[in-house]
Formats: C-alpha cells, sequence, structure tokens
C-alpha cells in the first residue's frame, strides 16, 4: 500500500479520487461522499497510501482525518499548481488524476503547505469571527452615510466607531433618525458582540498563549496582533530563518526576472491577509506622528525620506515585513524588546 499515490479533487459534496499503482496506472477512479463515514470506509482499503490533495475549505479537517487512519497526506498550494487552474481540459476526475501523478513525480511540485492543530485552528475561528463582525459594522456605517447623503444630510467623518451612533443620533433630526434608527440598533449590537469577543481573545491570550504578553512589548502591537500573529504561525519554529516570515505572510515582493530584466512588482500577498492588514496597521502606527523611537521607525522613515509618490507605501510594507521577522525572533529567543539595538 505504501507504493500507491491517492489524488482526491475535494468538492462540498462529493470528491473525486484518483488511485495511481507502482506503474502510475489508475486502479481505481471514483467519487466519494464528503462526511467521514464514507470517506474513512473508502479509504481504509488503502491504509498507508499517499494521498494528494489541494488547499481548500475542507483540506484541513480531511487531511487531520486521513493521518489519524494512517495515510501519508501532502496538501498542495492551489496558487501554484498552474498545470491544474490553467488546464484547457479541466474537470474533477482530470483535476485527482493530476495530483496523484504530480505527486508520484515529486511531492515538491505541489509546493506542500502545512495545515495547523485541530485546537489552533479553532482559536483562530473566534478571531476571524471578530475580523467578520467589524467588517459588518463597516458596512453598516457605511450604509447610513449613503443613505444620508442621498438626502442632503452629512454625517460627521472622523469619529470612531465606538462612538458613530452616539454621534449620528446627536446630529440627525428626529425625523432623519427615524429612518436609519433599525441600522443604528445593529450598530449597537455588534459594537457589544466585538466588545465580548474581545473580551474573550484577551483570556485566551492570558490563559493559552502566555508568550503574547512578550509580543506586545513592541510599540502598536496589542493583544489581537500578538494572539493572530501566534495562531497563525503556531510554532516559532516553523522556519529555519526568522527573515522566511515575510514572504510566508505575502509581504515580499514578486519577482520577474529573465536575462538583464528584473521588474520591480508588488508583493505577493500571499498567505494570511488578515494577520497581513494587522501587521500594516501596526506599521502605520510605528511610522506615524505617535510613534516612538526605535529601529523599526528609524527604518521607514529612511524609505520616506528617498522621496516619491509611493515611498509612504513602500515604508508602510517594509516596516510591516521588519516587524513580523522581529516578532517571530522575540517568540523564539524567549529575550525583551530592545527598541534601539545598541552599536557593537
Amino acid at each position: 500500500m505504501k507504493e500507491l499515490t491517492i489524488g482526491m479533487d475535494l468538492g462540498d459534496r462529493r470528491h473525486a479520487v484518483c488511485v495511481l499503482n507502482k506503474a502510475g496506472e489508475a486502479i481505481e477512479e471514483r467519487t466519494v461522499l464528503n462526511d467521514r463515514e464514507s470517506i474513512g470506509e473508502w479509504i481504509c482499503r488503502y491504509k498507508g497510501a499517499t494521498v494528494a490533495m489541494e488547499t481548500g475549505t475542507h483540506s484541513p479537517w480531511i487531511s487531520r482525518f486521513l493521518e489519524e487512519l494512517g495515510m501519508k497526506v501532502y496538501v498542495a498550494n492551489a496558487r501554484k499548481l498552474r498545470a491544474i487552474s490553467t488546464s484547457n481540459t479541466k474537470s474533477d476526475k482530470a483535476d485527482a488524476r493530476m495530483l496523484a501523478r504530480l505527486c508520484r513525480a515529486d511531492v515538491e511540485l505541489l509546493s506542500p503547505i502545512r495545515h495547523r492543530s485541530e485546537q489552533c485552528q479553532r482559536d483562530l475561528v473566534r478571531v476571524k469571527v471578530r475580523d467578520a463582525l467589524v467588517r459588518t459594522r463597516v458596512n453598516q456605517m457605511n450604509s447610513v452615510r449613503f443613505l444620508m447623503k442621498s438626502l442632503g444630510v452629512k454625517i460627521p467623518s472622523g469619529c470612531k466607531a465606538s462612538v458613530f451612533v452616539k454621534r449620528v443620533r446627536e446630529e440627525l433630526s428626529e425625523d432623519y433618525l427615524e429612518l436609519v434608527e433599525p441600522l443604528l440598533a445593529m450598530l449597537d449590537g455588534i459594537e457589544s458582540k466585538i466588545r465580548e469577543v474581545d473580551k474573550q481573545l484577551e483570556e485566551l491570550a492570558a490563559k493559552q498563549y502566555p508568550e503574547t504578553e512578550r509580543l506586545k512589548q513592541v510599540p502598536g502591537v496589542g493583544p489581537l496582533t500578538a494572539l493572530t500573529f501566534i495562531l497563525t504561525l503556531e510554532s516559532p519554529d516553523r522556519f529555519p530563518k526568522a527573515r522566511d516570515v515575510g514572504p510566508f505572510l505575502g509581504l515580499s515582493p514578486k519577482r520577474d526576472q529573465s536575462g538583464e530584466t528584473d521588474k520591480q512588482l508588488r508583493i505577493t500577498k500571499a498567505g494570511n491577509g488578515h494577520m497581513r492588514r494587522l501587521l500594516t496597521n501596526c506599521s502605520h502606527y510605528i511610522i506615524g506622528p505617535f510613534g516612538p523611537p526605535c529601529d523599526l521607525r528609524e527604518a521607514g522613515l529612511r524609505i520616506c525620506e528617498r522621496g516619491g509618490s509611493i515611498a509612504k507605501k513602500k515604508a508602510v510594507i517594509a516596516v510591516a515585513r521588519k516587524l513580523s521577522v522581529t516578532l517571530l525572533a522575540l517568540w523564539r529567543s524567549g529575550e525583551d524588546y530592545c527598541p534601539v539595538k545598541e552599536a557593537a
């Protein structure tokens, strides 16, 4: 069974599977229902085989489930499998067959990734729930602004989201306030839920992830950023070098070099987008007017001094990338944060 290779193209209802023997011949091609009982009943006959699948909504729990059954599982990075995404004869059956053949030829062709543990995944869901609540709050606030603007009423800008409802109720007259009161009541409920989730996340960080206290020593890094960083990476030893965390979070530029041409491109934006946004928010504070003196701030200001239309944007990304390296180094070494590195 160790000589068999199985390709699985995951779907919401059914999975297309292809089993290859040692000679590369397909000995079985079929579909399997998307539930633990059906997958377990079918895969048991191939216990010990190698399984390849693409990243997706179901890949975390299915990969963990198959590993518990004794399978060797590789989860391919779907962003890098051009042989599948750009195929002219793309189908679930063909995708499963291609995954099996790529895995059989060379596992590195899959650019395999590693899913986090189930407990870490559960804790990260709480962070994503908060992000969804914040996005909903922003959408409702914009709805109030747009609806009032259509009537010639301008909602004051510049106020924090936590006091938006209070400010609107003070500024609008009763006849206008009656029109948007359902949205304001919804915003009150969302705000209370966000505060409740924030409290839960702080308790989670204090009890299960005490290392967040060390990361919060960096100016601009709060409990949410520290906790999300730890849950995203899961382990301080995930990368051989601390500098590898920047490309993992999509903060490094793309590369398109050929001959004498080496283009300057935007960042890849790979990995966790929420974590990347949190780091860029911290970067804005560090190089902003209220940022305290530190090496990170000095590095960002040097880039801003170069001038250019996008100098500030480059500085924000550069500081965010350096910040991710600093957080990983603090987590790995266990030392206290030193804002200014002393000269040798």
